[in-house]
């Protein structure tokens, strides 16, 4: 770490530099500057394929409606993220809209950089991740939050990186999560968690966009056995507490006439409180009215939702064998081993449903099986996601994005399994089904194997009701009587109620499972590819590539003009007052009087063109002073070097004051 002006900084090897993906597809990177044309030119996006589907009929209204605008994008991220960013037609989509941004980078020190050396593994890691948190946060709505997937390789530096480029002030949360509920053998530790660092917008203010999680079994506590009209309510322990004053001890007459004081606890309220909560109807006392009195809390009054804690069991969130065995091996039976840590959905549907709302846009650009894009897609979230590597998106991520919007994909989250009571059974009170299934399953081991006898002694049982019996069926003398003759039974009445115990037991605590189909299908998206590099080079000359002529090099300079690409006569677009023109050969005056004749009063030309005349350049100072002329590639690549130097972006802007373009 180091400081520069009172600010702690994580320093490595080529920070000051870009990270350029030479692989063609790989995960292979070079440290280049970052006025390099390699990394500062902006890639146009080619339409692939199409793919929408019908929303089903029937489908259940209170479900989010399937999206429709969302991208797949095969391609290296650096140039997708400066598409959405630069490319007019895509920022107005995404510029400073993007909610929610997760990104499981699938590269880690010792796996994908064995190739390097220990420093420079962390340091093509590190700018990795610098120049893309630089890429995202333009993109990033004022209420976003952005969630990072680690282990704990490089989850320590991470934090430092994220803190330099988004503000330590905007960290929310480390989540752990456990990835794994085994254990392997063959380590020194077993690794069971994972990490997701949390960063917000608004900071520590995130909290009042974020979503609570669903209450579930929590809920699920509370009753209504008076059919009270204000609905569920919780009725507690007995009543009473440990701690208090001596104020909450006092003599309270239950409806049945008795009197009860606690001995050696409290109530939980005093005479007050009490009497303000019987005059609203909010004291139970039992099925009987001699119970000990409990003031109701309702459902409705408590907080409709919990707030997400930072520890995150597999049993709430999934793990990593649940989506490999119980997902992506049925989705691709024919590939083995698709991938070694694929996360689950019910991991992304919690991310998604903390950090979105219906209609939301949802950012991976490291898509891999395409987990973020399915799971959004199912919770009605738009998104965009891009994979470097086109042999994944071909085999995994496109396949499986066209099962999910085609209602092909029954695993994930498009099935709800929760644990409720069995039709004939009514759970004890303050017993949620899962608690009932865990106990059934206890009990069935505790005495399901014979070990464990359960007996009664009938002779003194019924002993003690006799002599306890009070006004019972019998008179003195019947009674008498009955215990002399249970005295000659001695242990002879001794009775294994083992199997009837576990009977009733199990039968008051039975459950079921209740299966809801939450996703059936509908939406669409995209499938966008990034087109390659406008310029080649030759003997170390730099010259435009074959495709990049006439109309496809008009849209090119267009992009990294960030002008929309709009072609109107000899203009490809405007920027303000200013037409820009492209002309893929010589210009000269005639050339240049022929575009400025078609300009309205006000208006300049930026001109850019692959060969001038000697004298272009004069003569349009000549007609049109304002204007100007550039020549394509060279002053293309001197504006990359001009956007380095000014630490701007390179969109040319337009000013008021004369209508130029600065290029």
């Amino acid at each position: 770490m180091s400081g520069h002006e009172g600010r702690l900084e994580l320093t490595w090897t080529n920070k000051d530099k870009a990270l350029l993906s030479t692989g063609d597809g790989k995960y292979d990177y070079a440290f280049v500057d970052p006025a390099d044309r390699r990394v500062a030119e902006v890639r146009l996006l080619r339409e692939v394929e199409r793919i929408d589907a019908v929303t089903p009929a029937g489908r259940p209204e209170d479900l989010p409606a399937p999206t429709t605008d969302n991208l797949l994008i095969t391609g290296d991220a650096m140039h997708v993220l400066d598409a959405l960013a630069k490319i007019p037609e895509y920022a107005e989509r995404y510029l400073g809209k993007v909610k929610l941004v997760y990104i499981d980078p699938p590269f880690n020190t010792g796996q994908a950089f064995s190739n390097y050396e220990d420093n420079i593994e962390h340091s093509i890691w590190l700018t990795m991740l610098r120049d893309r948190l630089r890429q995202i946060k333009p993109l990033l709505a004022p209420d976003a939050s952005v969630w990072v997937h680690l282990d704990d390789v490089e989850v320590h530096r991470c934090r430092a990186v994220m803190d330099e480029e988004l503000g330590f002030d905007k960290a929310v949360a480390t989540i752990v999560w456990e990835k794994d509920k085994g254990r392997r053998n063959d380590t020194d530790i077993s690794s069971a968690h994972d990490y997701l660092l949390i960063y917000a917008s608004l900071g520590t203010k995130w909290k009042s966009v974020r979503n609570l999680l669903p209450r579930g079994a929590q809920d699920q506590r509370y009753r209504n056995p008076d059919k009270d009209p204000r609905g569920p309510w919780l009725q507690g322990d007995n009543g009473t507490t440990k701690s208090g004053t001596e104020k909450n001890r006092f003599p309270v007459v239950l409806p049945s006439g008795r009197v009860v004081t606690p001995k050696g606890r409290y109530w939980p309220f005093t005479p007050e409180s009490l009497e303000l909560a019987k005059s609203e109807g909010r004291v139970w006392f039992g099925r009987d009215g001699d119970s000990l009195p409990v003031i109701k809390r309702y459902l409705t009054d408590v907080q409709q939702g919990l707030v997400p804690r930072t520890w995150w069991t597999a049993d709430d969130a999934g793990h990593n064998q649940e989506a490999k065995r119980d997902h992506l091996n049925k989705m691709f039976p024919n590939v083995p081993n698709p991938f070694d840590t694929p996360k689950p959905e019910r991991l992304l549907q919690r991310v998604i449903h903390i950090a979105t709302n219906p209609g939301d846009i949802v950012l991976d650009c490291f898509a891999g099986s395409g987990t973020t894009a399915a799971v959004a897609q199912k919770m009605g979230r738009r998104w965009v996601t891009s994979e470097l590597v086109d042999e994944t998106v071909t085999t995994f991520t496109k396949p499986r994005l066209r099962k999910v919007v085609e209602d092909e994909d029954p695993g994930g989250i498009t099935l709800s399994k929760e644990r409720v009571a069995a039709d004939d059974t009514q759970l004890p009170e303050n017993v949620t089904p899962e608690e009932a299934q865990g106990f059934n399953t206890t009990l069935t081991r505790i005495i399901g194997g014979g070990d464990v006898r359960l007996t009664v002694d009938l002779s003194k049982e019924l002993a003690t009701l006799a002599k306890t019996a009070g006004d019972g069926p019998l008179d003195e003398n019947e009674t008498k009587a009955l215990l002399s003759l249970l005295k000659k039974f001695g242990d002879a009445g001794q009775m294994d109620v083992t199997k009837e115990a576990k009977s009733q037991l199990a039968r008051a605590t039975k459950t079921r499972d209740q299966v809801t189909k939450l996703w059936h299908g509908g939406g669409g998206f995209t499938h966008l590819e990034v087109r390659p590099s406008m310029f080649t080079e030759v003997g170390g000359m730099v010259l435009l590539a074959e495709w990049a002529t006439q109309g496809a090099l008009t849209e090119a300079m267009c992009a990294q003009l960030s002008v929309r690409y709009e072609p109107e006569g000899v203009f490809a677009g405007r920027s303000g007052r200013v037409r820009i023109a492209v002309v893929d050969g010589m210009v000269g005056p005639g050339t240049i009087d022929a575009i400025v004749d078609q300009l309205l009063d006000g208006e300049n030309v930026e001109i850019w063109a692959t060969q001038l005349s000697d004298d272009a350049t004069a003569h349009l100072q000549q007609v049109r002073p304002r204007s100007r002329l550039h020549r394509i590639p060279s002053a293309v690549i001197d504006t990359y070097r001009r956007k380095k130097a000014a630490h701007s972006p390179f969109a040319s802007k337009t000013t008021e004051e004369d209508g130029e373009i600065d290029g």
